[in-house]
């Protein structure tokens, strides 16, 4: 069914109706699977969401159902408890009223009639408080009517490839001093095939959820006892950010950056004087010592601009590169934790480069080549976009066109591709937002590069030019992995838990086929710890098929078994999980195999 469901005008959706009603004429988006077809059938689909609930639940009050980036959620309140079962009634429900055709009808009152209307509706006088319009807009299909600006497909006809996916909390307004309402989130498509695929693709992304893989292979934990969005790191996913680590470290001091540590707690006045407080106080933790009131650091940057400060700066000195694996704290509303994708502690990659304003595009373009060859040794692929001033920002729009203007020309002149996200920069600059896709097309978000002309004026920075006069340097804030613990969660869910061989936890499993052969197991142990290999022997009180069965579970890269011929032998044999192949080799030529890995990994 490809006709139109929508015009588009100057980058304005209007729903057909409207636009007959304006008499506008522009390019019609048809019903189709594109981004501005989606989003007019998505938000039909909440509203049709939100008539179901209202069939099967008389006493539901509703709040807000927008568009979301994977598809649609509403907001509402019931007396009833709605739970994860209940999702196949009121999708059942769903398909029934989509399969009346009910027309999308649209009509408008002013702001008083329809306070007056819903005087005893607390969510919907929530909702016309935020409305600034004299006139506001209904839609209506069927017995369901909701405060709307629309746009909507013409009718439900269109809406019959849904899928409710989950039921969660949301506080009102997203403010937790108020009310905890209900949200139940939904996708939508223009055909079966592209739900059916979603389906698949969200049976594998349950599949790989790190939260379920993370228990299995024993990398972290969640306890009540210490407290919401902290993770712990248990010996093998420890040993895997560990590795992570000492990969990085090493590609930060090729690349000239010198590692540098800032308290995790800082006096409340420097994060004043920098604008935190101010423009992002609300994510920060404080505490009182000795009449002083200070803040855990929620970034690094504030602590590397001490470091900058600690001595006299001259351009030969610049660029000046600092890099710091920073534990940061922010105050994460509860009920968007999740996993280790979502935590309120964690640690940054960061890294902030004090430069002239000069070598702002070479230090840019040489972030985007570190960046580049990170990808690349994960598999990875990923796209970048340039964030625009936010609403809520620090600093003279020259200074903050003269930073977009930096990241534009470097993006360009690089021939990188490039979108536009406007208003989506930091607070204090614009940056570039890097999303990796996974192996199952998901896109994350992961680094940022931002340049900052704000932070070095209000904090005085100086440096003093070859005329011997004083300026002030940029800083460029940067951070590739996004966090530790951001990247270890997406990695477990891109290769499913079989993690590449030079981060795995356990690199090798030895298998002993019998008890006579523990002591040549123990000379190979001996023989890969000398080249720094995690490895571990399995000589369980179990059958060789069970100990193999275990071993593969732990999804370790390489299990070695050992037997008579082996032992024999001074050979190997070896089951190599990522290969998917089994082969006998010498002990000397399975150390050369493990040297080879070693030196071929480099970021």
């Amino acid at each position: 069914m490809s006709e139109p469901i929508a015009i588009k005008k100057d980058g304005q959706i209007y729903d057909l109706m409207t636009a007959q009603e304006m008499g506008i004429d522009g390019e019609e988006i048809l019903y189709d699977n594109s981004e501005d077809a989606l989003s007019v059938i998505r938000h039909s689909a909440a509203h049709l969401l939100a008539e179901a609930i209202k069939k099967l639940y008389p006493d539901a009050k509703f709040f807000v159902g927008p568009v979301v980036d994977e598809g649609f959620y509403y907001d509402f309140k019931t007396e009833a408890h709605i739970s994860e079962e209940d999702l196949k009634d009121i999708e059942k429900t769903m398909k029934k009223l989509a399969g009346s055709k009910e027309k999308f009808e649209k009509y408008s009152i002013t702001k008083t009639e329809a306070l007056d209307r819903y005087k005893d509706d607390e969510l919907k006088t929530a909702v016309l408080s935020n409305i600034p319009d004299e006139n506001v807009s209904f839609y209506k299909q069927g017995e369901f009517e909701d405060l709307c600006r629309g746009p909507h497909v013409p009718n439900t006809k269109y809406l019959t490839n849904v899928k409710l996916t989950k039921v969660a909390g949301a506080y009102l307004g997203g403010d937790s001093s108020k009310e905890m309402l209900i949200r139940i989130y939904g996708v939508a498509f223009a055909d079966k095939d592209s739900l059916k695929a979603y389906v698949t693709r969200m049976e594998e992304a349950l599949k790989r959820d790190h939260r379920k893989l993370g228990n299995e292979l024993k990398l972290f934990k969640f306890d009540d006892e210490v407290g919401a969005g902290l993770p712990i790191w248990l010996p093998n996913g420890a040993t895997l950010r560990s590795k992570l680590e000492q990969l990085l470290f090493k590609a930060h001091k090729v690349r000239g950056y010198v590692p540098v540590r800032g308290p995790e707690m800082l006096k409340a006045d420097l994060w004043r004087k920098s604008g935190h407080i101010q423009n992002y106080g609300e994510n920060m933790y404080f505490t009182d010592i000795d009449e002083h009131q200070y803040g855990m650091k929620p970034m690094n940057c504030v602590g590397h601009i001490k470091v900058f400060e600690s001595d006299i700066r001259s351009y030969r000195d610049l660029p000046i590169k600092y890099f710091e694996y920073g534990v940061v704290h922010r105050h994460e509303q509860s009920g968007v934790l999740h996993g280790l994708l979502r935590v309120r502690e964690f640690t940054q990659d960061d890294a902030h480069i004090f430069c002239t304003e000069e070598q702002i595009e070479e230090q840019i373009s040489d972030i985007l080549e570190f960046v580049d060859s990170l990808m690349k040794t994960f598999n990875f692929e990923y796209t970048m976009e340039l964030a625009t001033k936010p609403e809520k920002a620090i600093g003279e729009d020259a200074l903050w066109d003269k930073a977009t203007e930096a990241i534009r020309s470097a993006l360009e002149n690089g021939s990188h591709e490039f979108g536009i996200d406007e208003g989506g920069g930091a607070f204090y600059g614009p940056k570039i937002d890097i999303k990796i896709t996974d192996a199952i097309g998901r896109k994350w978000q992961c680094g940022t590069v931002q340049v900052d002309f704000n932070l070095p004026q209000r904090f005085d920075l100086e440096y003093v030019d070859e005329d011997n006069e004083k300026k002030q340097p940029v800083m460029i804030h940067r951070a590739i992995l996004g966090s530790f613990e951001r990247f270890v969660a997406i990695l477990v869910e891109h290769f499913a838990g079989e993690l590449p061989f030079e981060i795995a936890p356990v690199n090798v499993i030895i298998i002993p086929v019998k008890e006579e052969h523990l002591l040549y197991a123990k000379e190979v142990e001996t023989a890969l710890k000398a080249l720094e290999i995690d490895v571990e022997i399995n000589s369980k009180a179990e059958s060789l098929n069970k100990r193999i069965r275990t071993s593969e579970k732990q999804k370790v890269p390489m299990i070695l078994v050992l037997g008579d011929k082996e032992v024999e032998e001074k050979s190997v044999a070896l089951r190599d999980r990522r290969e998917r192949t089994q082969s006998e080799m010498s002990l000397k030529d399975f150390t050369n195999l493990i040297k080879e890995k070693q030196n071929g990994v480099s970021i």
